[in-house]
């Protein structure tokens, strides 16, 4: 049983928990991060002070960061357009453009509301201000999609095998732990069980849906773990004397297999948000550009 703590200390170190990649949001200190604060400040600084005192849609400066927030705006086609023409690698990578394409997506809006001065006007400058506001607000969701499902912001994928070979490298961790011959088998259970039932689950809730199923399976492992090796320490006095560090070695493995698991639903259930988020989006842009156009046509005539 001696050499049972030692493969156990060698595959799963007591009391940690192996580092596993994420998908969060960036940091606060990261370009994006930094990006995202500056963009803050300019939208409170612009709701509180009056705009309108200096800057007015008609002339001058006003009038100059509507035309260069419009040209953003417009610009913004140059993502898709890279991503799709290899012939246009010149113009520098997919990713480079990615973060281009966020930054305009970012601050067109906020020049358009200081050249707005963040009121409303005729009826054709509110259509293409909405039209801006929903499409902005639905790049930012697309924006958290993206980074659900790709790794940072580079150009590869997450698959699904390889946040399903994370699980299957964790399996292999426990595998000398007799004490406990149906934790295996019950972990396979929870984790059909958790799969099932995100798939099943309306997507847009599956990710809470997966965080919490993948709680719960947690906890009721955790609990039969412990019974069971308080069942092995009354036949087994070496297991008796490892009790603590064998419990927090289960327990670190019952965590990362059950969230590589949740990983997998949760992917599952981004893929799908990101290809319906695909769908709304291009047509909320195209009305947008009409409501541009038409914006300024009926500025310039009229």
């Amino acid at each position: 049983m001696s050499s049972l703590g030692s493969d156990i200390s060698k595959s799963t170190p007591a009391g940690s928990v192996q580092p596993v990649d994420s998908n969060s949001a960036p940091s606060i200190f990261s370009v994006s991060g930094v990006l995202f604060a500056l963009c803050g400040v300019l939208l409170v600084m612009g709701w509180m002070l009056p705009t309108e005192l200096y800057l007015t849609p008609e002339s001058g400066l006003g009038y100059a960061l509507g035309i260069v927030g419009g040209s953003l705006m417009l610009l913004l086609l140059l993502y898709p357009l890279r991503k799709r023409v290899d012939r246009l690698s010149f113009m520098g990578s997919v990713k480079a453009w990615f973060q281009i394409h966020m930054f305009m997506g970012l601050i067109g809006p906020i020049l358009i509301l200081y050249h707005s001065n963040y009121r409303l006007g005729a009826v054709n400058s509110n259509v293409a201000l909405f039209s801006m506001l929903i499409v902005s607000g639905s790049g930012l969701i697309g924006r958290y999609f993206y980074t659900r499902v790709h790794y940072g912001l580079t150009e590869r994928a997450t698959t699904l095998d390889e946040l399903q070979g994370r699980a299957d490298q964790l399996k292999s961790s426990v595998q000398s732990m007799p004490f406990m011959p149906e934790l295996l088998q019950r972990l396979v259970i929870e984790e059909r069980n958790l799969l099932q039932k995100v798939s099943g689950c309306p997507f847009l809730l599956g990710p809470v849906y997966a965080l919490f199923i993948s709680i719960s399976a947690k906890f009721r492992l955790a609990r039969y773990a412990k019974r069971a090796l308080l069942l092995a320490c009354k036949t087994s006095p070496v297991v008796a004397s490892e009790r603590r560090r064998l419990l927090k070695v289960s327990g670190n493995y019952i965590r990362q297999r059950i969230d590589a698991t949740r990983e997998v639903s949760e992917f599952r259930a981004y893929t799908r948000l990101f290809s319906l988020w695909h769908i709304f989006h291009l047509p909320l842009f195209f009305m947008l550009l009409i409501a541009g156009i038409v914006h300024v046509i009926s500025v310039h005539v009229y």
